[in-house]
């Protein structure tokens, strides 16, 4: 079962207090596919096989159908976003959504189980930098999803979203692994897989809602 989660940001990946990396964690093979250097640094740190780096988005999407059947979580991280964001060049942020909105009918050819959009944090353009304001989160699963009635993707739809005006961002990972049939029982997150030894502590279709980034330290 396919995990796939597209980044126009950033990921929280981590790395347990006794040296257990993500892959091992979640007990899932891994691949970041990335253009930036510090992300796919980051990515190999927490134990996860990062490729050369890719030229543009559409070589991005080549990699990943290129490693579809070998891999069971694909990280896919979509930089220029972030950039134009803090060049306060709004129109040229747009751009660069709208070029991966239209690799996404590639991305969905391939059937993933669970697919997740989002980043990590805000970058208003009015702002140039990055900011505290949630960022969506859009959720697909193929089965037992309970899609939502939102119909458009943005800051404000997702506040009318399933998942909630606010959330924990490392409640994504727990709701992937169940909608991907990958827990062996939703709520005991120590038994999300045989391996997993350190956690924090506390049908097909869409959902929305806006998450938060928190570092645990």
């Amino acid at each position: 079962m396919n995990i796939l989660l597209t980044c126009y940001c950033y990921v929280d990946l981590h790395r347990s207090p006794n040296g257990q990396n993500s892959p091992e964690i979640y007990d899932l093979k891994s691949i970041a596919i990335a253009m930036y250097p510090m992300y796919r640094g980051v990515s190999k740190v927490v134990g996860m096989y990062s490729p050369p780096a890719a030229h543009d988005y559409e070589e991005e999407i080549d990699m990943l159908e290129e490693n579809w059947d070998k891999y069971d979580f694909f990280f896919v991280h979509i930089k220029k976003t972030d950039s134009y964001g803090e060049d306060g060049n709004f129109a040229a942020k747009v751009g660069e959504i709208e070029k991966v909105d239209k690799l996404l009918p590639r991305i969905m050819a391939l059937d993933p189980d669970v697919l997740i959009i989002t980043g990590d944090h805000s970058t208003p353009a009015v702002m140039k930098s990055h900011s505290w304001h949630p960022v969506p989160v859009l959720f697909y699963s193929k089965n037992n999803s309970r899609p939502d009635n939102v119909i458009s993707f943005g800051e404000r739809a997702c506040t009318q979203g399933s998942l909630g005006v606010r959330f924990p961002a490392f409640e994504l990972m727990p709701l992937a692994m169940a909608y991907a049939g990958r827990l062996e029982k939703f709520g005991a997150l120590r038994a999300m897989t045989k391996n997993i030894e350190t956690a924090p502590e506390n049908g097909a279709g869409f959902c929305c809602g806006r998450g938060e980034l928190i570092h645990f330290v």
